[in-house]
């Protein structure tokens, strides 16, 4: 039924501007506005819509992953930016923050509305 329809994926946050300030200005992404609700245009795929909801609560999960060729120097852009690394307690993590050796290596962020992002190395 929906084989050719050209589907998006959305997620909510609770403060617009925030959103657009931080998906903009901080991890560059290229982001337009319509109708009240943002499109971040994410290289090599549709757009992923963010839209209002102002008793938004965030998923416990990664909403978005981006693909990186260096994890290392992708923490530290982020941390030159002024975004903290999420920790999660029972987690290989090294001491910046990185997961290694479990898979991917991965490290985990979150947007202003509290939506977890994740940068993990190329494979």
């Amino acid at each position: 039924m929906f084989k050719h329809s050209p589907a998006f994926s959305g997620f909510a946050v609770n403060d617009l501007t925030a959103a657009r300030a931080f998906y903009a200005d901080v991890l560059g992404l290229q982001v337009s506005e319509q109708h009240g609700m943002l499109r971040l245009h994410i290289t090599g795929s549709r757009p992923v819509l963010v839209y209002p909801k102002p008793d938004h609560v965030p998923a416990a999960y990664t909403i978005l992953n981006f693909p990186v060729d260096d994890v290392d120097a992708a923490v530290d852009a982020l941390a030159a930016s002024g975004v903290n690394l999420l920790r999660y307690a029972g987690m290989n993590l090294d001491e910046r923050g990185v997961m290694r050796g479990q898979g991917p290596t991965i490290a985990w962020f979150a947007d202003p509305a509290g939506n977890i992002l994740s940068v993990l190395e190329n494979t």
